[in-house]
C-alpha cells in the first residue's frame, strides 16, 4: 500500500478510537479495538493491563531496539465542548473528537509506521506499544507494561508536538504542605495562626530561583497551587493545607529537590506523593535526531508531562497534532497531518543505524 491508503486506514481506525470511551482507567474497550485491528493484520502481540505490544517477526537479541509509543487513554472531556466529543467528525482535512489529538493521531500514525517498515530491512528490532493511564501517570499504565518489553534502546513517543522533536521533557513531583498552630478566638489575642506560620516559607517558595537554568527547558518552578485553611471567620486556624506543583529541569532530580525544600521550608512538614516522574532528554547528536535536523525539524523542550518519564532509555517526543489542542473543547486532529506523521516516522526509521 502507499501512504495514502495507510493514512485511510489509521484514519478509520482513529474514529473508531474516539467513538469509544477510554478516559484513565477505563480503557478496556480501546485495548479490545485496538487488539481486534492487529488480529486482523496477522500482528502477534502481547497485552498487559490495557497496555498492548508487538514486536518484530525477524527480533534477534543482539540487534538494538527502537520504540514505537503512544497512549490511548484520555481525560474527561470539558463542559465547552460545543459536539459530541465521543462522535468522530470529519469536516475536509480536520477530524475532531476526544482524544484525537492527545494522542490518537500519534498513536494510529506510529502503528502504520510500524506495519510499514516491518517489512523493510534493518538493523534494528522494532516495537510498538500502546500504553493506558499516561494523562494520570497511574500505576497500570506504562510501568505496568515496562517490565514485559525487551531491552530498549531508544524510544519515539508520539505525543502532539506539530512534528518537531521534543528532546527533552520537564519533571512533575506534587508535594503536600501542613503547617499547624492552635486554634483560639479571632476576637481576643489567643492561639496560634497556622496560615501566619506558613507565610514565610511559602514566601521563600515564591521568590525562590534555582541557579541551573535549561537551555532547553528553562529553569526550575515551585508553584503553589492549592491552599486550604480555616473553618470560620472567628476561630483561629490551626491547620493549614498547601500543595506545590514542582516542574524540575534536567540538572535537578526529584528527590534532591525534595530534600533541600525540607532544609528550607522549616515551619512546615512536606510529603512527596512520589518521585517517580524525572526529567528527561536525549542527546542532540543522538543519530535519530541529527536525521530529524536534517529534515529540517527544529529540536525543543516541553513543559508538559508524557511517559517519557517513566522511560529508563532515551527518548523524545514526536507527533502529529499540536499540545495547545490537548484537553480542550472540540479537540481535532487533521487528516494531513497525520500522512505527514506517517511519512516522517518512516524517513526517520528507513536506514536508521544505532
Amino acid at each position: 500500500m502507499d501512504i495514502k491508503a495507510y493514512t485511510n486506514e489509521a484514519v478509520e481506525l482513529l474514529k473508531e478510537l474516539i467513538a469509544i470511551p477510554s478516559i484513565s482507567r477505563d480503557e478496556t474497550k480501546a485495548a479490545d479495538c485496538l487488539s481486534e485491528y492487529l488480529n486482523q493484520w496477522n500482528l502477534p502481540h502481547g497485552r498487559e493491563g490495557n497496555n498492548l505490544w508487538i514486536g518484530c517477526q525477524d527480533w534477534d537479541n543482539n540487534r538494538p531496539t527502537v520504540m514505537l509509543n503512544a497512549h490511548i487513554d484520555t481525560v474527561k472531556p470539558v463542559s465547552s465542548w460545543t459536539r459530541d466529543p465521543f462522535n468522530p467528525t470529519q469536516e475536509g482535512d480536520i477530524l475532531y473528537g476526544l482524544g484525537s489529538n492527545d494522542c490518537g493521531g500519534g498513536l494510529v500514525s506510529l502503528l502504520q509506521a510500524y506495519r510499514i517498515m516491518l517489512y523493510r530491512p534493518r538493523n534494528y528490532n522494532i516495537l510498538w506499544v500502546a500504553s493506558a493511564e499516561e494523562e494520570i501517570s497511574g500505576a497500570n499504565g506504562f510501568s505496568r507494561v515496562l517490565p514485559h518489553l525487551p531491552k530498549v534502546d531508544v524510544a519515539i513517543v508520539g505525543e502532539p508536538t506539530g512534528l518537531q522533536p521534543a528532546i527533552a521533557e520537564k519533571g512533575l513531583m506534587v508535594i503536600d504542605g501542613y503547617a499547624y498552630g492552635k486554634s483560639g478566638h479571632a476576637a481576643r489575642n489567643e492561639g496560634v495562626n497556622a496560615i501566619y506560620e506558613a507565610l514565610d516559607d511559602l514566601v521563600w517558595l515564591r521568590d525562590y530561583k534555582f541557579r541551573k537554568e535549561s537551555p532547553l527547558l528553562g529553569p526550575t518552578k515551585m508553584t503553589v497551587t492549592v491552599v486550604e485553611s480555616g473553618t470560620q471567620h472567628n476561630v483561629i486556624p490551626d491547620s493549614l493545607h498547601f500543595i506545590i506543583d514542582v516542574r524540575a529541569n534536567e540538572y535537578y532530580q526529584n528527590e534532591y529537590l525534595f530534600e533541600f525544600l525540607r532544609k528550607k521550608m522549616t515551619k512546615c512538614e512536606l510529603r512527596a506523593r512520589s518521585f517517580r516522574l524525572h526529567s528527561s532528554s536525549i542527546s542532540p547528536e543522538h543519530p535519530i535526531i541529527r536525521k530529524c535536523v536534517e529534515r529540517g525539524m527544529q529540536p525543543f523542550g516541553s513543559p508538559t508531562l508524557s511517559d517519557q518519564a517513566l522511560m529508563p532509555f532515551p527518548s523524545f517526543k514526536l507527533g502529529p497534532g499540536e499540545s495547545c489542542r490537548s484537553h480542550s473543547a472540540d479537540e481535532f486532529i487533521k487528516v494531513s497531518e497525520i500522512e505527514q506523521a506517517i511519512e516522517t516516522y518512516v524517513y526517520l526509521l528507513d536506514g536508521l543505524t544505532i
